[in-house]
């Protein structure tokens, strides 16, 4: 079954709107076996892309999840990556700043570990949790001790905006293709998963009650992430907001999203000169006497 990525695309120029967003659309297979096939096979393709990206050397990708919890961000990164090289792949999580994160500036702590060319870089949650989970809890601004934003700026989350485009930019321009990936989720299923985890005893370990206090500020957090995804989906770094009521969906969605991205890169393999080619035929020759 064909799928358009670009229907799940933040548009710069076409405001979203989160309420009428879908979180979940009609199947994109018809069984479970035929999901696993078209799984399979975007797996296969993006291990071959993830080869050709190392062999080219010249762009880094880099992939930007950002959820709710319980949207499925650990099991899509599980499950679209598996086919990939562990060498040419990195995963980094990003959860409560530490002291010295927190002498730096928001961007910081996770420019360290952006992806160098050749390589697929992935952040299960980024530097936009300093417009998101800073944004529902102002409180966190206190700790980091930042001072006000510039006049220009109508207010810090404005600055901030700004500061994460101009920095997207900047990696753009230099070789790293940037792919922002929200999973959409709704409430309903999301009650729904938390309960899982507390019926299913091998699903205990997933539960935190965090979780749930989190949860009541659900209405904060559409705001700021509507706002964050209006604010910061550009041409070269977009938004995709992808319905994740149903996992399945959601990672075929997904793994669609970064072949067509890795697609678009201009890539090749290194060409061999004619004075290497016959160096290696020679070689070739005496390897085969030996």
């Amino acid at each position: 079954m064909t799928i358009n990525s670009r229907q799940f695309r933040i548009h710069p120029s076409v405001p979203v709107d989160l309420s009428s967003w879908p979180t979940a659309v009609d199947p994109l297979f018809d069984s479970k076996s035929d999901y696993r096939a078209e799984l399979d096979d975007h797996i296969k393709r993006l291990s071959e892309m993830q080869q050709l990206l190392y062999a080219s050397n010249r762009h880094a990708v880099l992939v930007i999840f950002q959820a709710m919890d319980a949207a499925g961000k650990d099991g899509a990164i599980k499950h679209v990556m598996s086919g990939v090289n562990p060498q040419g792949c990195q995963v980094f999580s990003f959860k409560h700043p530490s002291a010295v994160e927190l002498q730096h500036d928001f961007l910081w702590r996770t420019t360290r570990d952006l992806p160098e060319r050749g390589r697929i870089g992935i952040f299960n949650r980024s530097y936009y949790e300093e417009v998101l989970i800073a944004r529902v809890h102002p409180e966190i601004l206190a700790n980091e001790g930042v001072p006000a934003p510039p006049k220009e700026a109508s207010s810090i989350w404005d600055h901030r905006y700004r500061s994460i485009n101009d920095f997207e930019r900047h990696l753009s321009g230099n070789g790293t293709k940037i792919v922002k990936i929200f999973l959409h989720l709704s409430k309903e299923e999301q009650l729904r998963r938390l309960i899982d985890r507390i019926d299913d005893p091998s699903k205990n370990w997933k539960f935190s009650t965090a979780d749930v206090e989190e949860r009541k500020y659900w209405k904060d957090y559409m705001e700021a992430y509507q706002d964050c995804l209006n604010a910061t989906s550009t041409v070269n770094a977009p938004w995709y907001a992808v319905p994740a009521d149903d996992k399945h969906n959601a990672r075929l969605i997904i793994s669609n999203i970064l072949l067509e991205t890795m697609q678009e890169l201009d890539m090749s393999y290194p060409e061999v000169s004619g004075k290497r080619k016959k160096e290696l035929a020679s070689i070739r020759k005496d390897l085969a006497k030996s």
